[in-house]
């Protein structure tokens, strides 16, 4: 059975030390760090990330991905100090400049793989931003050769991070996402393309984000097999049939507003077939861990967590090895 792990990003207000004991009092298997990491620490000092792993193990926990979501997203975005400056770290932030800020965004995504490295880990998940994400709706008119930039400006800020990456036996998972390069499955085929199917690179399978896009998460799975390096296990609500005050765009509306075409909702209360996901991922025989991202605005996220945890423990199964029909004829 896969292990199940909880990504602490929504519990970054909990001390570490708090949150291990109650992940393990929860029945987790062990964790996704995001928020309770320096990045650039563990990159340097053995000895910290030996206290964060002897933490985990004292509390029957392992560690088996670190999060670079949000230096991550610094990397190809138009820097905004609205938007950016409260999600980066001071020594990233900087003065504010945007390629510096890029620039120093970069070498913490490389840190994220040294530090990964000291920790013992193969997987960072992660963010990569994107300088064309605005231009997604095609009016006023775009020309072609604007998407065609973007994607050569995430490879030529992504290929030496990747680089590092290979050099340290570590993979950097995207979390395909509105707002990134790859959002969906022609946007991540192009940019495998962009970075020449980069052997460090691959995806975060994050199904929440498909179902309100009505992208086939199903045949993402199927489609980049080999590249699914991470899974969150993420519901959402959404109803095709009935219209809505706020579109797929959120009508500049907060997450939890009823009045949203989505909004995403603890494991098993959503419309994500995470049934048919189980069987998928033991068709393309994943066995990384399954990673609880849970998000409920309308749940207390302690209750939720350890509904979720209960939810997927009982979905996901051992794939079987015998050929009925085979079986019984002989």
């Amino acid at each position: 059975m896969r292990s199940i792990t909880l990504f602490t990003g929504q519990f970054a207000d909990i001390p570490l030390e708090i949150l291990v004991t109650k992940a393990h009092q929860w029945g987790f298997d062990g964790l996704e760090l995001g928020g309770h990491i320096d990045l650039h620490k563990a990159s340097t000092s053995q000895e910290y990330c030996q206290e964060i792993l002897s933490l985990l193990s004292k509390n029957n926990l392992k560690l088996f991905a670190i999060s670079a979501h949000l230096v991550g997203q610094a990397v190809c975005d138009h820097i905004d100090e609205r938007r950016h400056r409260s999600i980066l770290p001071e020594h990233v932030w900087g003065d504010g400049e945007s390629e510096g800020v890029k620039q120093r965004a970069a070498k913490e995504v490389i840190a994220a793989a040294y530090a990964a490295k000291n920790l013992g880990i193969k997987i960072v998940t992660g963010f990569t931003g994107s300088s064309i994400w605005h231009l997604l709706y095609g009016f006023p008119p775009i020309d072609p050769q604007q998407i065609n930039e973007g994607y050569e400006d995430f490879a030529k800020r992504w290929k030496p991070i990747l680089d590092e990456y290979k050099k340290c036996n570590v993979y950097f998972a995207l979390e395909v996402h509105p707002s990134e390069i790859a959002f969906d499955i022609v946007s991540a085929e192009r940019t495998l393309n962009a970075i020449d199917n980069h052997p460090s690179f691959g995806f975060n399978f994050d199904p929440s984000h498909f179902g309100y896009q009505g992208v086939d998460y199903i045949e993402f799975l199927c489609r980049f097999k080999s590249r699914i390096f991470h899974v969150h296990m993420k519901d959402v609500d959404f109803d095709w049939n009935h219209p809505c005050e706020a579109g797929v765009f959120g009508g500049h509306t907060i997450f939890g507003d009823p009045r949203r075409f989505f909004n995403f909702r603890s494991l098993g209360r959503g419309k994500i077939n995470f049934e048919k996901i189980i069987r998928t991922l033991n068709q393309i025989n994943y066995q990384g861990p399954l990673s609880v991202e849970w998000e409920d605005g309308d749940m207390d996220r302690e209750v939720g967590a350890q509904e979720s945890l209960q939810y997927v423990r009982r979905l996901d199964f051992k794939r079987g090895n015998i050929q009925f029909d085979a079986a019984f004829s002989k």
